[in-house]
C-alpha cells in the first residue's frame, strides 16, 4: 500500500485452473499465451466512461481527484499513473532499505497464509472501500483478474492489495517489471498511461498460481472483446 506525495510520484470463469508453481526468485512473471488479445484491441472498448463510482480518485497526495472508475460488461476499469508496490514478504528488491514505505503485509495472502511475494506476483491495487467506490459491490475480491496495459503491452495480474481511499492507481514490483516499467519503489512507476482493467465475478486459487492468471486472463480478455464489442455494434 503506497501513499505518495505528489512530487515523488513525478519524479472465462469456467476455465479450467493450473496447478501453482512456485517462481524461482528473480524468474519474470508468466505471461499469457502467445496470441489473441492485444492492448490496441482492450483499449478500443475503453475510448469512454460510463462512470460506477460515486466521485472520482487522485493519483497521489495532493493531486486533483481527476480518475473515475468506469464500467463495462464483465469489468472495470481506470486510467491512471502506476506507483509501485513493494509490500508482502521481505524479498532482495522489496525491504525496508529498497522502499521507504515497506509494509510487511498485503490485504490477502497465499494458500500457505504469508503475506504476497510483490517481487515476483504481478497484481494490481484496489483502493480501500469507501463512499467513493467498494470494490467487492462490483463483483470484485483478492485473487479477482486484472489486464494492466502500458504502451503496447499487456499484463495479467491478480487483485492482491488494497490501498489509500482516495487515491488510485499502483500494482506490484512484478507487475511493473513486466510491462518495461522502471519497478523501483522509490524512484519507479509510471506517471501517466496505464489502464487497468479488473474482470468481475473472477478469480484465481491460489492466488499465487501464475500460470493460472495468465491462462484464465486470456479467456476473460477474449470473452470481454466479444461481450462489448456485441454491445457497441447494437
Amino acid at each position: 500500500m503506497r501513499t505518495r506525495t505528489l512530487t515523488l510520484a513525478a519524479a472465462a470463469a469456467g476455465t479450467a485452473l493450473l496447478a501453482a508453481a512456485a517462481l524461482p526468485a528473480g524468474a519474470a512473471p508468466a505471461q499469457a499465451p502467445e496470441g489473441t488479445v492485444t492492448a490496441a484491441d482492450l483499449l478500443a472498448e475503453m475510448t469512454s466512461c460510463s462512470q460506477i463510482s460515486n466521485g472520482k480518485y487522485s493519483l497521489d497526495v495532493g493531486a486533483p481527484a481527476t480518475v473515475p472508475v468506469c464500467g463495462l460488461n464483465g469489468a472495470v476499469f481506470w486510467k491512471a499513473d502506476m506507483d509501485i508496490d513493494c509490500d508482502g514478504q521481505v524479498t532482495t528488491e522489496c525491504n525496508k532499505r529498497t522502499d521507504p514505505w515497506f509494509q510487511d503485509q498485503t490485504a490477502f495472502h497465499q494458500s500457505d497464509g504469508r503475506p504476497l511475494n510483490s517481487e515476483e506476483l504481478p497484481y494490481v491495487v484496489v483502493p480501500g472501500p469507501s463512499d467513493i467506490w467498494n470494490y467487492t459491490g462490483s463483483g470484485i475480491r483478492g485473487g479477482s483478474v486484472a489486464a494492466v496495459i502500458h504502451g503496447d503491452e499487456v499484463q495479467y495480474a491478480v487483485v492482491g492489495d488494497t490501498g489509500p481511499t482516495k487515491i488510485i492507481g499502483e500494482a506490484s514490483y512484478a507487475t511493473a517489471r513486466a510491462l518495461g516499467i522502471n519497478p523501483d519503489p522509490a524512484t519507479g512507476g509510471a506517471a501517466s498511461g496505464v489502464t487497468y482493467i479488473v474482470f468481475t465475478g473472477s478469480r484465481v486459487s491460489p492466488i499465487e498460481d501464475q500460470e493460472a492468471t495468465a491462462s484464465l486472463g486470456e479467456a476473460l480478455a477474449e470473452q470481454f472483446l466479444e461481450d462489448n464489442g456485441e454491445a457497441t455494434n447494437q
